[in-house]
């Protein structure tokens, strides 16, 4: 036993980071707390889209120790990736919810993956950066976090549609599953403003234990079981069809969040980590994209969208973590929750939507990054934001958003900042909204 905690220590450099089993394991166990409301929260929104709810958890949890056992071992760093709830919820309500077949989605999320790779592998990343308008990229966020948001408040039915008068208006807030969602988004408020850890799955549990006596939950007959077959969802889809144009906003939408979500991500972390230089670069950084990317990729084929570094691996740094040995403990955590499917499957949408509206209303923050003194950054991040509201679709927002911003840079006569492939990237833009005005 001591040969073999002797080969880990030197394998991930105990030594060299100043830190030990106890405080790797005490920080894997930390992110995996911070983050296990993923368990219960993406089965249910792919769900929603179709997938059924024992082979979606299955995948989700499958794919999530497959790339954090990566991400640690081939990084040595202590990131843990799962899907995206922008994503799954671009993937599962806006995609299949809209009747995109399933093989379609899958391979729109397997050219993102694929076009991360390529820039991942061949190093044009700053050329990325360049390209995408700041203001575009900060407000994707923001869309799709209101997007989350809304979502959530649909699913507690504190918000419904009125087809009278064709808007959105509360729905019955007396009604005992909304009482009960309002409650779980208070508990979640109250639970993170005391920072505590794993506040977000202690609410959850909190609200799931309260629903049963109302009877909005049911206690299966058994808490564990096998993990659910999930071949019905593995290697479906069609690629060629999710070439079309008509689907570049949506290509978009997975590319931009995962690509700079998981730059910020890696480099807010590694700071809080002390991994930075005097210049403020990540050493070794290419390494981190290499999995993120080849993990987007991965997920599709099982239909697991997107794959990226969750901002909760900052926990883990702040509870000691140093090395990739905290990803693997946050990975092995994970993969004993795979015999928990009818545990997982108990939990109510009063459970789950407060969560949703939290974190999709906590992604808001970046807006502050849009420079509001110039015309051309602060329009488009506001259009891209308010259609991807107002449409319920952030394919819908991104592609008006790159449109609206090459249009004001030629207005403005600064069509020189910028490089031509965003103005062909808008061309392609009015093709779509063409392609959409058909329908």
């Amino acid at each position: 036993m001591n040969a073999t905690r002797q080969r880990i220590a030197h394998w991930f450099g105990f030594a060299e980071n100043a830190t030990g089993f106890r405080q790797e394991i005490i920080a894997g166990l930390t992110t995996f707390a911070t983050m296990a409301y993923m368990v219960a929260v993406v089965p249910g929104m792919l769900a929603k889209g179709g997938l059924p709810f024992d082979a979606a958890l299955t995948v989700t949890i499958l794919m999530t120790v497959v790339t954090t056992l990566a991400m640690g071992i081939y990084t040595n760093r202590p990131f843990v990736l799962g899907p995206g709830l922008g994503s799954v919820a671009i993937f599962s309500f806006t995609l299949l919810g809209s009747g995109v077949p399933l093989p379609v989605a899958n391979g729109i999320v397997l050219v993102s993956g694929v076009l991360f790779m390529l820039v991942s592998f061949l190093g044009v990343r700053d050329f990325v950066v360049r390209v995408i308008p700041h203001g575009v990229k900060v407000s994707v966020g923001v869309g799709i976090g209101l997007f989350i948001a809304l979502l959530g408040f649909k699913q507690a039915g504190i918000i419904v549609a009125d087809a009278r008068k064709n808007v959105l208006v509360f729905g019955d807030l007396l009604a005992p599953p909304t009482l009960l969602a309002i409650a779980g988004f208070f508990l979640v408020l109250w639970l993170t403003t005391r920072k505590v850890r794993g506040g977000i799955i202690l609410a959850i549990a909190l609200i799931t234990a309260l629903a049963i006596p109302l009877g909005l939950a049911r206690v299966p007959d058994s808490l564990i079981s096998l993990p659910a077959d999930f071949s019905a969802l593995a290697f479906d889809m069609d690629v060629m069809a999710a070439l079309s144009p008509a689907y570049l906003p949506f290509l978009l939408a997975f590319f931009i969040p995962d690509f700079f979500s998981t730059l910020g991500t890696l480099l807010g972390v590694g700071a809080q980590a002390g991994y930075l230089d005097k210049n403020g670069n990540l050493p070794g950084i290419d390494r981190n994209f290499h999995v993120d990317s080849c993990a987007t990729t991965l997920g599709a084929f099982f239909s697991c969208p997107v794959l990226t570094t969750y901002v909760e691996s900052s926990a883990g740094v702040q509870a000691g973590g140093r090395t990739g040995f905290t990803a693997v403990v946050t990975a092995l955590c994970f993969a004993l929750t795979l015999f928990v499917a009818p545990l997982a499957g108990m939990i109510p949408a009063a459970a789950t939507a407060p969560v949703l509206m939290f974190i999709g209303i906590s992604m808001m923050g970046s807006i502050r990054k849009v420079d509001f003194d110039d015309v051309t950054e602060y329009l488009p991040a506001f259009v891209c934001v308010a259609i991807s509201i107002f449409s319920f679709n952030a394919g819908n927002g991104i592609a008006a958003a790159m449109l609206v911003y090459a249009f004001l840079k030629v207005a403005a006569g600064r069509w020189r900042e910028d490089h031509w492939s965003v103005y062909l990237i808008a061309l392609l833009m009015i093709y779509y909204f063409y392609i959409v005005a058909q329908h």
